[in-house]
């Protein structure tokens, strides 16, 4: 019987989906979006809006990257019909 080889598979990498602020989305839009896209309730939302608004970015969710992608894009699409200039990115975790 031959011998099999174990292979070590390693973890998917994660990034993390980052909202941008801007001066004119309104902050109601933003907890929307938290609470729709990312299934946060009022309060994590409401949290998450406050530290964009003050710190100029804050962090929605943490996904594998295809995810994260489609996430983002979710965001940006949402944010054009609504005519909003909301900015989301992803960057690694």
């Amino acid at each position: 019987m031959a011998e099999r080889e174990t292979l070590k598979t390693e973890p998917p990498r994660l990034y993390q989906v980052v909202m941008l602020n801007d001066d004119y989305t309104p902050m109601e839009f933003v907890i929307m979006v938290l609470q729709e896209y990312f299934k946060h309730d009022l309060e994590a939302a409401t949290l998450i809006m406050l530290k964009i608004h003050h710190e100029g970015r804050g962090v929605c969710g943490v996904f594998t990257k295809d995810l994260a992608a489609t996430k983002v894009e979710l965001v940006l699409a949402a944010a054009r019909r609504a005519g909003h200039p909301l900015q989301c990115i992803m960057e690694a975790a």
